[in-house]
C-alpha cells in the first residue's frame, strides 16, 4: 500500500540553517516546510506533520517548549531536537518532553536524515534517544 510522503517541518531562527536543512532534506525526496519560530508554526500548523526538526535555542520560545505546546494541543509527531551543546539538564528536559532524538551541532546530514527516515517509518516509539555527533 503506497501513501503520500509525510511532511518534515523544520523550525530554526537562523535563515541559513533553515535553507540548508530544507535543501538537504529535499534532496532526499522529503517534503519540507520551514518556519523561523515556534510561534509561526503554531499559528499555521498542518495536520500532516510526519516529523519535526527543531532547534533548541531560538528567541522567544525554545525548541522544547514548542514540542510541549504541541503536545498540549494533542499534536505528537516524532520530534528531533538540534542543540549546540548537550548537558544533563537539557537531555532530561528533552526526554521528559517526549523528544525522539537529540542531535548535537555540528550536524552530520546522514545522522539527521537517518533519524528522520526512522521516525517516518515507525509508529510513535519510545522517546529519549540522545546522539552526540562524532561520538
Amino acid at each position: 500500500m503506497e501513501h503520500a510522503p509525510e511532511l518534515v517541518v523544520v523550525v530554526d531562527d537562523d535563515e541559513a540553517v533553515r535553507r540548508a536543512l530544507t535543501f538537504s532534506l529535499q534532496l532526499e525526496g522529503l517534503e519540507v516546510e520551514a518556519y523561523e519560530s515556534g510561534d509561526h508554526l503554531l499559528t499555521s500548523i498542518r495536520p500532516d506533520i510526519g516529523c519535526l526538526v527543531v532547534d533548541f535555542r531560538m528567541p522567544g520560545m525554545d525548541g522544547i517548549t514548542l514540542i510541549e505546546r504541541l503536545r498540549e494541543i494533542g499534536r505528537e509527531p516524532p520530534a528531533i531536537l538540534i542543540a549546540s551543546k548537550l548537558d544533563p539538564s537539557l537531555q532530561a528536559r528533552a526526554t521528559a518532553a517526549g523528544i525522539d532524538l537529540v542531535l548535537e551541532k555540528p550536524l552530520e546530514d546522514a545522522a539527521l536524515i537517518d533519524g528522520i527516515k526512522a521516525a517516518l517509518a515507525r509508529p510513535r516509539a519510545v522517546s529519549g534517544t540522545i546522539l552526540r555527533e562524532g561520538a
